[in-house]
């Protein structure tokens, strides 16, 4: 089976700045779990096609991603060039600057990213101090929906300490939804500790899809976890709107990809979740009905 990456971070030597760089009250639990600032900085492109080479993974949706601090308009036109020199591997998924940014001049920056030939924008209104359905968000989400781009929204635990939890709870989700009907969302990270109430936005809103990237799927697999609910909607009511994300470099594919293997999902629902929900949302050749 081929396998479609749902998110992929612009590598760091691809990127303006040579070193990943955040407030250490921001990072040092990242560092702790997820060995962040070490993975960010050792990330390259030819390191992400190599990685993708050796699991079946065929193409990939990348994203200009920041936790504050760069440029958006500059990783967009970094994350630009690696599409047009790979249209055929990647699709591109711009960033926004949120940080002091009016809400008319997101919902330009969202223009811009479409004219670029991106797919979506994506944001982290938690680290910034905002909640996902704050007004001043709204002008950028009529646009996206307006320009058809594709919302990818961080959801659930954030191991910043800088930046609390409440700012991403699924019922904001649930507002945006309600309010721009049209808009495709991706709840990046599905929502975790309120994965069951995210469950139900997505099953309330066939706009919604959950990506799993930057977890250890045999944690979303095992009882008693948290993801009880979620995990056993994905084989029926939710197999059309989950997708594999690795957020490489957080993830390895390798691990990521063999722990659903042994997840215990049927095939039909891996190839949703591995490539079929991916290729339709976001534009990838879909394979022939099977």
């Amino acid at each position: 089976m081929t396998v479609i990456d749902a998110r992929v971070r612009l590598p760091q030597d691809l990127r303006p700045d040579a070193e990943y760089s955040a407030p250490r009250r921001q990072t040092e639990q990242y560092d702790r779990v997820l060995n962040l600032r070490e993975k960010m900085n050792g990330g390259t492109l030819e390191g992400l096609l190599a990685c993708m080479e050796a699991e079946g993974i065929t193409q990939a949706v990348m994203h200009a991603e920041s936790e504050g601090g760069e440029d958006g308009d500059a990783l967009n036109e970094a994350l630009a060039r690696v599409v047009s020199d790979r249209p055929s591997v990647f699709r591109g998924v711009g960033c926004l600057d949120i940080a002091g940014r009016r809400p008319g001049e997101m919902a330009l920056q969202a223009a811009r990213i479409a004219d670029m030939g991106m797919l979506g924008v994506t944001l982290q209104p938690a680290f910034f101090g905002l909640d996902i359905d704050d007004r001043v968000l709204y002008p950028m989400y009529a646009r996206a929906e307006e320009l058809g781009l594709i919302a990818c929204v961080h959801t659930g635990i954030t191991y910043s300490r800088m930046h609390p939890l409440r700012h991403e709870r699924p019922e904001m989700l649930d507002q945006v939804a309600c309010d721009f009907p049209d808009l495709k969302i991706v709840a990046c990270h599905a929502g975790w500790p309120w994965a069951t109430e995210f469950a139900a936005v997505a099953r309330r809103h066939p706009t919604v899809h959950l990506e799993f990237g930057a977890l250890a799927p045999k944690y979303v697999a095992r009882p008693g976890t948290g993801w009880d609910a979620l995990f056993g909607m994905m084989p029926n009511l939710l197999r059309g709107q989950i997708l594999y994300g690795s957020d490489w470099p957080v993830m390895e594919p390798r691990r990521a990809l063999a722990e659903w293997r042994d997840s215990g999902l049927d095939e039909a629902t891996l190839t949703a979740l591995f490539h079929d929900n991916a290729a339709a949302l976001f534009g990838f050749d879909v394979p022939a009905e099977r």
